[in-house]
């Protein structure tokens, strides 16, 4: 897969400009399209219950602050196995890397399993993160990095790692699906040299846009993401903290373009799954418009605009083919090599 270019507009606080890597994963191919209809999804709010297999490697520190910790499932290959790669999701605000769903069945299909921890917004702002959700994004990179450092030691398949996470953990996946590769090839840090990149992401209930402009076109009653841009509202002014993040968006116009998916996309990324718990209903109110599939809808339409391969899964869409998560991810990340 071609790598994608690195841009950072100047407006932005961000460490130093990251380059390209040596080898970044290829694309999958476009899913197959079955007249049957999915299975109404698992809700995206109700977390994955924990798993019964203990990993392999437990609180594996990859970073300097004390969520930097990752957990480890080694799936028994005579040869590199691929990667699940699991971001929990609460907001950014809470969650545990030991809620992560399928794993008995990635590691019976020979695929090794990764749940991570990351600050939570509130601990990036009392380090003066700006914006607070540059700390766990950027987390997830490096994490993604450090596991990739450890292809050799835990017989893993680099290029073929596979993203995914629920609510905040899955709109994590899909920023680093879409993000330019964070790879600095002349680092003298080894794991700053590593890919970014992804083989392909599969979410459940995702924020596909951190854009409130475009939030609120899709789903009216939108009330989610001021808090990843530090917004808090005004109680005296009775000004909600959505309301804040709309009235000042043309402040952090930079930051939106940095880190909103929907505004990454490029025609050489990796291809998409998302599943939601109800049907999209465009413009309109939902019960839950933090996790509504308008999200799905609009950002396939992006991808499709750029044949990049997208399956949107909720209760009776069409072409449906992996009713599940995991069905996908197996599938993408045990095909053969072109």
């Amino acid at each position: 897969m071609r790598l994608k270019s690195l841009i950072l507009s100047t407006a932005l606080c961000a460490v130093g400009v990251p380059s390209f890597a040596a080898d970044a994963p290829a694309k999958g191919s476009a899913p197959a399209k079955p007249a049957a209809p999915a299975k109404p999804p698992a809700a995206p709010a109700k977390p994955p219950a924990a798993p019964t297999i203990k990993p392999t490697m437990a609180d594996v520190r990859y970073g300097e602050h004390e969520r930097n910790v990752l957990d480890f499932w080694k799936a028994e290959s005579a040869t590199p196995t691929p990667v699940v790669f699991n971001i929990h999701g609460g907001g950014w605000n809470a969650g545990d890397k030991a809620r992560v769903s399928g794993i008995e069945k990635y590691l019976a299909a020979g695929i090794s399993v990764v749940s991570i921890n990351y600050r939570y917004v509130p601990q990036a702002v009392a380090q003066g993160v700006k914006p607070p959700v540059k700390a766990p994004l950027h987390d997830a990179a490096r994490a993604l990095q450090f596991v990739r450092s450890k292809a050799g030691e835990w017989n893993i398949d680099k290029a073929r790692i596979g993203a995914t996470g629920g609510s905040a953990g899955a709109c994590s996946s899909l920023w680093l699906a879409f993000h330019p590769d964070m790879a600095d090839p002349t680092s003298t840090d080894p794991l700053a040299r590593e890919s970014t990149r992804l083989w392909c992401a599969a979410v459940n209930g995702a924020q596909t846009t951190l854009d409130p402009q475009q939030m609120k076109e899709w789903t009216p009653n939108s009330k989610y993401g001021g808090h990843a841009f530090g917004f808090t509202g005004d109680k005296d002014k009775k000004l909600s903290q959505f309301d804040e993040f709309l009235q000042k968006r043309d402040t952090i116009l930079p930051w939106i373009a940095e880190y909103s998916p929907y505004a990454l996309v490029t025609a050489d990324d990796a291809p998409i799954y998302m599943t939601y718990s109800a049907p999209p209903a465009m413009g309109q109110d939902q019960k839950d418009p933090t996790h509504t599939s308008n999200f799905g809808v609009k950002l396939q339409e992006k991808l499709k605009s750029v044949n990049v391969p997208c399956e949107l899964v909720y209760p009776g869409a069409p072409d449906v083919k992996h009713p599940q998560v995991w069905d996908y991810l197996i599938e993408k990340l045990k095909a053969a090599k072109p």
